[in-house]
């Protein structure tokens, strides 16, 4: 039995007599910039997310760069985020002109440290930019109270997270903007690249809408230098039809994760992710395969394994047991994916930024560490069982102290 990652396949076949009714009308109004099915998506998300305004734009990172834009972000300016995220994060800051300052993560939880967060607050600092990371969302309330004692900003990276919720109130809703992604391997997928803002100040709102559209707030009047961002109707067709599903698609990954955590809870050799609070959307099921300080299964005596070519070029501690795994599992018919392997920091692209080998040590290591089992809301039982019994079986010769 083949095991994908991901797979849209079982999902297109549900929703296909829905989809391709929804792209034809698009395609037989002529309608395919603008109009009332990209107005229909907006104010359906915008409800979904428990805020006023939602604005679709082309994708999750002109998003982020919409939404520092629109918030008076640019040079000379900080913005403090996580360097354990796709790189698109940070290089949304520095497309405006800021610049990312990055701190490093919990081990538990992947996500950003939030006591050195604020103690990497300057003066220079213009806002924080949490990512709520494989769908586990960030303490937002910790996040937001940081943000009012210093005056500053707040923006949420949802891409991973369309559906999570933190204590009860869905993310997006918390910060003064919230960027989407709907990428089709996301949560909720277009059939292309899309992407949406959320916030709760209807000028930001209005702000930001301009921008998207070359900086028009009408017809040939250009009061800012904008973007060609826009989310087209064809997408939004596609997301009118899925977003209704959103609620029972997450619930679905709920049931996978808890019974990858039930299943696989014994296997000492990996390290599972922590069930976390409540709202988690589990876009990712990421398990940690921590260097051997024994006998490793892949055969090298201890202390003399062949570093993996990322960590050899880039200063990050050795993957060969990660990379190990990975390559079993695969020829045992399991596709897993790293996410990520090299760090934003420690990417050539910011090496002027200075952030050496061990700046950011939990980060670094989890690179080296993280491995993502399948999980899509369509994966079968006997997909599931599949990988467990496969990493269950290859896992057992590794000694971990």
């Amino acid at each position: 039995m083949q095991v994908p990652p991901f797979s849209l396949s079982e999902q297109i076949q549900e929703l296909g007599a829905a989809l391709d009714q929804a792209v034809l009308e698009v395609l037989r109004s002529g309608q395919y910039i603008g109009g009332t099915t990209i107005a229909s998506f907006e104010q359906d998300f915008a409800v979904a997310c428990g805020v006023p305004h939602a604005i679709g734009c082309n994708s999750g990172t002109d998003a982020l760069i919409l939404a520092l834009r629109g918030l008076g972000i640019g040079p000379g300016d900080e913005v403090i985020t996580a360097s354990f995220s796709f790189f698109a994060t940070a290089e949304a800051i520095s497309a405006v002109g800021a610049t990312p300052v990055f701190v490093d993560v919990e081990e538990s939880s992947y996500l950003i440290d939030l006591e050195q967060l604020e103690a990497a607050i300057t003066p220079a600092t213009r806002a924080l930019l949490p990512v709520h990371l494989f769908g586990r969302p960030v303490d937002m309330e910790r996040v937001c109270a940081i943000a009012a004692r210093h005056g500053l900003k707040v923006v949420e990276d949802c891409a991973q997270a369309t559906g999570a919720s933190w204590a009860g109130r869905p993310v997006g809703s918390w910060g003064d903007v919230g960027c989407f992604s709907f990428f089709p391997t996301k949560n909720l997928g277009a059939g292309g690249d899309g992407g949406a803002l959320t916030c709760r100040d209807g000028a930001l709102a209005q702000a930001i809408r301009e921008l998207a559209v070359h900086g028009m707030p009408r017809r040939y009047l250009h009061t800012a230098l904008g973007y060609n961002s826009r989310l087209d109707a064809m997408q939004a067709a596609v997301l009118n039809v899925k977003l209704p599903h959103l609620p029972r698609w997450v619930e679905r990954r709920g049931a996978i994760a808890r019974r990858y955590s039930e299943q696989l809870g014994a296997l000492a050799a990996v390290a599972l992710p922590p069930a976390g609070p409540p709202g988690h959307s589990w876009n990712q099921f990421v398990i940690r395969v921590p260097q051997c300080p024994g006998a490793k299964a892949c055969g090298a005596t201890p202390g003399t394994c062949l570093p993996s070519s990322d960590s050899a070029a880039f200063g990050l501690p050795e993957a060969c047991c990660r990379d190990w795994l990975k390559q079993q599992l695969q020829e045992a018919g399991v596709s897993t994916i790293i996410y990520y392997p090299i760090p934003i920091h420690r990417q050539p692209a910011y090496a002027d930024l200075g952030y050496g080998p061990g700046s950011l040590p939990v980060t670094e290591r989890l690179c080296a560490e993280v491995l993502s089992l399948p999980i899509f809301p369509e994966l079968s039982e006997a997909q599931q069982q599949r990988v467990i019994e496969v990493l269950a079986r290859v896992v057992q010769p590794l000694i971990v102290a």
